[in-house]
Parts: C-alpha cells; sequence; structure tokens
C-alpha cells in the first residue's frame, strides 16, 4: 500500500481538474491515477471526488483532505527541494508570469542582468493581462501589481509605484487643466482596460476618500504603452501607474493634470506556492527584483 502515491494521486486531480490532466503532470497514465484515487477511495471507505463527464471536482470530505495532502506533499517537496540546493547553485528552468506592462517596462530591462550572474537559469517570462493560477497553469513564481488577493500564495513586495492623471502639454493647451475631479467630465478621457477593469477611474482626495469617474468609450486599450502614446499624441487624458508615465515625464511629453491631489500608492508584490522551503532559482530572482528596485522603492 503506497499511501504517498495515493495522496499525490488525489492531489493532483484536485490542482488539475481532471484525470487526464493530472497523469500528464506525474507523467504516468490516466489508467494509473484513477486505480491509486480509486484504492484511496476503498481504503477510506469515502467518496473523495465527484465525477461527471465533463468535471472532477473534490467532495467536503475530499477537500478536507486535499487541504491536508497538499501541505504533506509541499513539505516532502521541499525536503527533496532542500537537499538539492544546498548541493548546487541556483539552476533549471524558472517559468514566471508577469502583468504585460510592468513586465515589458520594468522587468525585461533588467533581465540580461539577472541571466549574466545566474547563468545556470533558464528564464521562461510570460507575459500576462490575467492573473494565473500558479500550480494548475504550471507557473513557479508570478510578478503582480495592486493589491493582493487572499490565497495561499506567499508574497514578497519588491517595489511600488504611484498612479497619476497625465496628459500632453499640447492637449492641455487645447483644453484647458481641470481645476476640480468633476471638470473631467468635459474632457476626453482614455481608459486603460487592462485585466478587464471597469471604466470606473477611483481617485483619492485629500479628505482620504476616493472619486468616482467614469469614462467614456473615447478611447479604451488594454496595453499601458499604447495608452501612453496616446496621451503623448494629445488625445486626452490618462490615468496610469508611474512605471509608465515616469520616463515620459522626465521628457516633458506628459505632464501631472492635477498635482494638487494626492499620489495613489501601490504595491508591487513577487508570489510564489506555499512552502517552508523556496527553490533556489525562485528566491535568486526575488533577491535581485528587491536589490534593483530598491528593498520597495518605487518604480
Amino acid at each position: 500500500m503506497d499511501r504517498f502515491t495515493e495522496m499525490e494521486s488525489v492531489a493532483s486531480v484536485v490542482d488539475h481538474g481532471g484525470f487526464t490532466d493530472a497523469a500528464k503532470k506525474l507523467g504516468v497514465s490516466k489508467s494509473y491515477v484513477s486505480k491509486h484515487v480509486a484504492n484511496l477511495e476503498a481504503r477510506l471507505g469515502a467518496r473523495l471526488l465527484n465525477r461527471t463527464t465533463r468535471k472532477v471536482s473534490p467532495t467536503e470530505i475530499g477537500m478536507a483532505y486535499y487541504e491536508r495532502a497538499r501541505r504533506v506533499l509541499n513539505d516532502a517537496g521541499d525536503a527533496d527541494a532542500m537537499v538539492s540546493a544546498m548541493q548546487s547553485a541556483p539552476a533549471g528552468i524558472l517559468r514566471i508570469a508577469v502583468d504585460t506592462d510592468f513586465g515589458v517596462s520594468r522587468v525585461v530591462p533588467i533581465l540580461p542582468e539577472f541571466l549574466d550572474a545566474f547563468p545556470q537559469i533558464q528564464t521562461d517570462l510570460v507575459l500576462k493581462n490575467r492573473h494565473v493560477e500558479l500550480i494548475s497553469e504550471g507557473f513557479d513564481m508570478a510578478i503582480r501589481c495592486g493589491d493582493l488577493e487572499d490565497s495561499t500564495l506567499r508574497g514578497r513586495k519588491i517595489a511600488t509605484f504611484s498612479k497619476r492623471l497625465i496628459a500632453a502639454p499640447s492637449y492641455l493647451e487645447r483644453h484647458g487643466y481641470p481645476q476640480r475631479i468633476g471638470d473631467l467630465n468635459d474632457h476626453k478621457l482614455l481608459n486603460y482596460s487592462n485585466r478587464g477593469m471597469s471604466c470606473v477611474w477611483k481617485i483619492p482626495i485629500s479628505s482620504g476618500q476616493t472619486r468616482e469617474v467614469r469614462v467614456p468609450g473615447w478611447l479604451s486599450v488594454n496595453d499601458g504603452q499604447s495608452l501612453l502614446r496616446a496621451a503623448i499624441a494629445g488625445l486626452g487624458i490618462a490615468y496610469l501607474p508611474s512605471f509608465l508615465y515616469a520616463n515620459a515625464m522626465k521628457q516633458g511629453l506628459v505632464v501631472d493634470v492635477m498635482p494638487i491631489l494626492p499620489v495613489e500608492s501601490q504595491s508591487v508584490f513577487a508570489v510564489y506556492p506555499p512552502g517552508r522551503f523556496t527553490p533556489p532559482n525562485v528566491r535568486a530572482l526575488i533577491d535581485f527584483l528587491v536589490h534593483k528596485f530598491g528593498k520597495g522603492a518605487e518604480c
């Protein structure tokens, strides 16, 4: 009786939502996984998985078993990885998901330095405008902008960024500066529709509260670099993070439209799967990013 294999089979089926994908991940046949799950259910005298033609999901008892089993499996994986790490430098494939705009503007430019420092690491950088499921989609870590959602993932703050209303001087010469939040309704507003965000800006005001501004459909773009170019071209006012507008503002291509407003500050996090042991290649990249971005300084 191989309890560990049974435990691994059930956990993998829950992680991947089915027997076929679980078998691929484990490198075994579908029948092999099915057999071990069936043996475990028979031994425990309980149904752990609900099976339909389209989906496999855990029962209430199955979810309770999965949560404990996943902790055991993570601990076992940590133990194996710890031994390997103690014998070698950071190495292997490191698959990372990064918010597209932050990845293009801030991560890609510093990757050559990281790869020079760790030549044994092969980096697979995937740019996404959505939050990936790290385990089921096969990622070692992700870099995410904004507040962290509640989850079992571990996270470390690597940088901060601010958001401002920005526009080209040429646009403001033609249309004037808005003096109050309400004046924005009389301007051409450029909507940043990244990750399906609604067409509403939540802008902080001096009282500590936020004011909502509904952005009409003058121009909506789900790519921040393109939206910045639209603002530089004088097409309207955009509400963008500093990692997009900072260089353009230094060059005078855009300016702060309402400098009297408080600056909205948000964080950038590196997130990775739970477990007491962090793989050395993940730890190497996180330490590198913290060093490059100044231990959470604004980027």
